[in-house]
C-alpha cells in the first residue's frame, strides 16, 4: 500500500489577523457615510387622492471617507481580499496601475498596515494628484505611455514579489455584493424612513464598473423593484458596449472626467445588471458639479456633475409622467481637488469647454421640470 502524502503548508497567521482587525477598526471608526436630500422645486409635488407625493432626489456623500472618495470603500474591500486570499502578507509590496483617487486610499490602506505602496501611472500625471498618494506613504512610478501601466504593473510584481492589487479587475468580485456594510445596504438602510423608502433609480457612474456591479446585485439579491442607470462621459466605451454588446471596443482618447468613463471595457464593468446607460457631455458634467457647488456650498468634483446631470434627467422623466418616488445618486469626491482645472475658467477656456447649453438646460429644469437637454435611445 503507498503511503499517504501530507503536504502541510500551515503558517502563521498572525499578521494576517491582525491586518484584518486594523482595517475593520478603521472601517468602524469612521460613521457610514451622509445621506443628503437635495430641495426640489414646487413642481416636484403635487396632490394624489388627497396626499401630498412627489418626487425626492437624494445625494450619498462619498467624499467624508478619510480618503475623501467614494474609492476608499474599494481600497477597503480589495486590501481585505488580497489579505484572505493570501496574496499580500508581511512586508509584500502591494502595487496599483492608478494616479487616481483609489491610488490614493490604496496607499492610506498599505500604510495601515504596514506595507509599501507603489502606483504607475504617466509621466503626465499632475504632481497635486502624485502628492496625495505620497501623502499617504505611498512611491510614484512612471512610464511614458498610458497603456503602458498595466503591464509596468505585472513587472513590477514580478520584480519585487509583490501583489499587483488591479482595481479594474478586481473590484466586482472583491465586494461582497449581498450585505457586508456595502454602497447598496448602507443606501437602503439610510432611506428606510424617507417618503420613498425603497429608490425608483440609482444613478453613478462607471470607473472600474464595481459601484454598478455591488449595487444591480444586490437589487435583485434584495428584490427590491428599483432601477439602476449608469451614466458615461464622453470618450469612454462602456456606454457604445453596453448598446452593442460588444466587450472589445477600445477608445483612443480617456476621459476627461476624472474618476469615471475607461477607454477599454473593463473586467470589473457587468453590464448584465444595469437597466440603462445616460451619455453625458463632459461640458453637462463640469457645468452641473459646478452649479450643485453653489447650490450645496461646497465643491463636488466633475464625477459627481455626471451623476447628477443623469439623476436629474430621470427625475424630469418622473415630473412627466407624475409618477412619485425617489432617485439616489452619489456624491463622490470633493471639487477641491479639482480647483485647478473644472473650477478654473481660465483652463475650461483652454480646454474648450463652453457652459452656456448645460447650463440653459439646468435653468429651464429648475424653472419648469421640462427637460431640453439633448437625448437619444
Amino acid at each position: 500500500m503507498q503511503p499517504t502524502r501530507i503536504v502541510d503548508h500551515r503558517g502563521d497567521r498572525a499578521w494576517s489577523e491582525n491586518a484584518v482587525r486594523l482595517i475593520e477598526a478603521d472601517g468602524r471608526r469612521s460613521a457610514d457615510t451622509h445621506l443628503h436630500r437635495l430641495a426640489l422645486p414646487d413642481w416636484s409635488r403635487w396632490t394624489d387622492d388627497g396626499r401630498e407625493t412627489g418626487i425626492e432626489l437624494y445625494l450619498k456623500d462619498e467624499s467624508t471617507h478619510p480618503t475623501g472618495s467614494l474609492k476608499h470603500r474599494l481600497a477597503r474591500s480589495l486590501f481585505l481580499y488580497a489579505i484572505c486570499n493570501g496574496w499580500v502578507t508581511e512586508g509584500t509590496t502591494v502595487i496599483e496601475a492608478s494616479s487616481g483617487s483609489t491610488a490614493v486610499s490604496e496607499a492610506y490602506f498599505a500604510k495601515l498596515i504596514g506595507v509599501p505602496f507603489i502606483a504607475v501611472m504617466t509621466s503626465s500625471t499632475s504632481p497635486a494628484k502624485t502628492a496625495l498618494i505620497e501623502r499617504e506613504g505611498g512611491r510614484c512610478h512612471f512610464v511614458d505611455r498610458p497603456g503602458d501601466v498595466y503591464s509596468e504593473a505585472l513587472r513590477l510584481e514580478a520584480e519585487l514579489g509583490g501583489h499587483f492589487i488591479d482595481q479594474f479587475t478586481m473590484a466586482e468580485r472583491a465586494t461582497d455584493w449581498r450585505g457586508n456594510n456595502n454602497i447598496a445596504e448602507s443606501i437602503f438602510a439610510q432611506m428606510s424612513q424617507e417618503d420613498h423608502p425603497i429608490p425608483t433609480w440609482i444613478v453613478v457612474g462607471a470607473g472600474t464598473g464595481g459601484t454598478s456591479a455591488t449595487l444591480g446585485r444586490y437589487v435583485r439579491y434584495r428584490r427590491h423593484p428599483t432601477w439602476l442607470a449608469v451614466v458615461d462621459p464622453q470618450n469612454s466605451v462602456f456606454l457604445p458596449a453596453y448598446d452593442t454588446g460588444d466587450g472589445s471596443l477600445r477608445a483612443e482618447v480617456g476621459s476627461r472626467i476624472e474618476g469615471i468613463g475607461r477607454p477599454r471595457v473593463e473586467p470589473s464593468f457587468v453590464s448584465q445588471v444595469i437597466d440603462r446607460m445616460i451619455g453625458v457631455p463632459d461640458n453637462a458634467s463640469i457645468a452641473t458639479a459646478r452649479l450643485f457647488s453653489e447650490r450645496l456650498g461646497r465643491l463636488v468634483g466633475g464625477s459627481t456633475g455626471t451623476n447628477l446631470w443623469g439623476a436629474l434627467q430621470i427625475v424630469a422623466e418622473m415630473a412627466a409622467q407624475r409618477r412619485p418616488g425617489s432617485v439616489v445618486t452619489l456624491l463622490c469626491d470633493s471639487g477641491d481637488r479639482y480647483a485647478g482645472t473644472y473650477f478654473d475658467d481660465d483652463w475650461l477656456n483652454r480646454q474648450g469647454f463652453d457652459l452656456h447649453e448645460p447650463i440653459a438646460v439646468l435653468e429651464e429644469f429648475f424653472a419648469s421640470g421640462h427637460w431640453t437637454g439633448a437625448t437619444t435611445t
